[in-house]
């Protein structure tokens, strides 16, 4: 699909049914929304329009960024390399932690930059050496049609494509959804039913789903993180819980990211995660065999660096978003003992570390390479 003019931002919708009532449900995700004319959905950016369901925010973005590929955060997926970053506006989720609240819960589509087609994302990203494009900063489900125009013409460039997201999508938009993506990082956010029903307004058991799935029925690399929240989800029974339902379910390849939470939307009240919380987590999940769990947000060389699982010798070295030692042959195998390390990744590292660079897209007509 070809957009020629920075109006057009809506188009038709592909997951949604009528109901007897007359109204319309979205099936995007598992709130199944359901929709008089002109009524938006909980993330604001499905409508009904008319007789149908539409998408409002095609070919618009909240802006663009070359980030680190380990901020997504993905450890065993292209490391070192840059990825070009970015979001629309609004969020299926309610999550009173939100930490890009600004972004997810947007109400105002004139929020939104100019114009970006697929063509245009995929050619900046080529352009700026890039090894993926990321679809990040709020969930890329509510924008399914956009994401899955801009992973196609990604792979047409040679450039593969990152969701990072919450998981909470409907079986049918599942497997299209992710059909075009060769990487995710997905937030397990908790592992009760009561964090997500009183913090999120979701359920958990449609997030193992889309787990399960992603495990079992593609070939997707994926990466799970969970946002510590002291006083929340912090406890050892529930670190415990999790990571065992992770190694059973999905097995002790996945990598498994503890991040500290800081303060922010409607959580001011909450303090910081200690440290301290999070090398406890990792350390319940390596016990309980995940064999690659990180903590994030905070400097510790150990916990955010991959060692072999066989013979504990140091494979790729980090401490935030810098990588320093590199033992891994050019098949992914430990230099000392020749253990395979699961993940995608190059003969070598990339070497972007952990700049930031906000980048602008131009049209082709209006110069041939996008502005920084």
């Amino acid at each position: 699909m070809n957009v020629t003019t920075p109006q057009i931002g809506t188009v038709p919708g592909r997951y949604w049914h009528h109901l007897d009532d007359g109204r319309i449900q979205c099936d995007v995700c598992p709130r199944f929304c359901k929709l008089k004319d002109g009524q938006r959905g909980l993330c604001f950016v499905r409508a009904r329009e008319g007789d149908q369901v539409v998408l409002t925010t095609w070919g618009r973005s909240s802006g663009f960024c070359i980030d680190p590929i380990e901020k997504k955060p993905l450890n065993h997926f292209l490391p070192g390399t840059p990825i070009l970053s970015f979001g629309t506006a609004g969020c299926n989720l309610t999550c009173k932690f939100c930490q890009n609240y600004e972004i997810s819960k947007a109400r105002e589509m004139d929020r939104l930059g100019s114009l970006a087609t697929p063509e245009m994302i995929a050619r900046t990203a080529k352009e700026y050496g890039c090894s993926a494009v990321a679809f990040t900063y709020n969930d890329p489900v509510i924008f399914l049609e956009y994401a899955v125009d801009v992973a196609q013409a990604c792979r047409e460039a040679g450039i593969r494509t990152v969701a990072v997201t919450a998981g909470y999508i409907g079986d049918k938009a599942r497997e299209e959804f992710f059909r075009h993506m060769d990487a995710a990082n997905v937030d397990l956010k908790g592992f009760t039913e009561d964090f997500y029903h009183k913090l999120c307004s979701a359920h958990l058991a449609d997030v193992l789903e889309t787990l399960k799935y992603l495990k079992h029925e593609t070939g997707v690399w994926f990466e799970l993180t969970n946002l510590v929240i002291p006083g929340e989800n912090d406890s050892d029974a529930e670190f415990d819980e999790m990571t065992s339902w992770v190694q059973r379910e999905l097995g002790p390849d996945v990598p498994m990211h503890f991040t500290a939470f800081h303060p922010d939307w409607k959580m001011m009240d909450h303090p910081r995660t200690p440290p301290a919380t999070l090398i406890r987590a990792r350390e319940i999940a390596m016990k309980n065999g995940i064999r690659y769990a990180y903590v994030g947000n905070v400097h510790d060389k150990a916990g955010s660096s991959t060692f072999c699982h066989h013979c504990g010798h140091i494979l790729i070295g980090r401490d935030w978003y810098q990588l320093s030692d590199w033992n891994l042959d050019a098949h992914g195998a430990c230099t000392q003992c020749g253990t395979h390390c699961a993940g995608v990744f190059q003969p070598r590292p990339g070497t972007w570390g952990p700049k930031r660079l906000p980048v602008r897209l131009v049209a082709p007509s209006a110069g041939s390479a996008p502005a920084s």
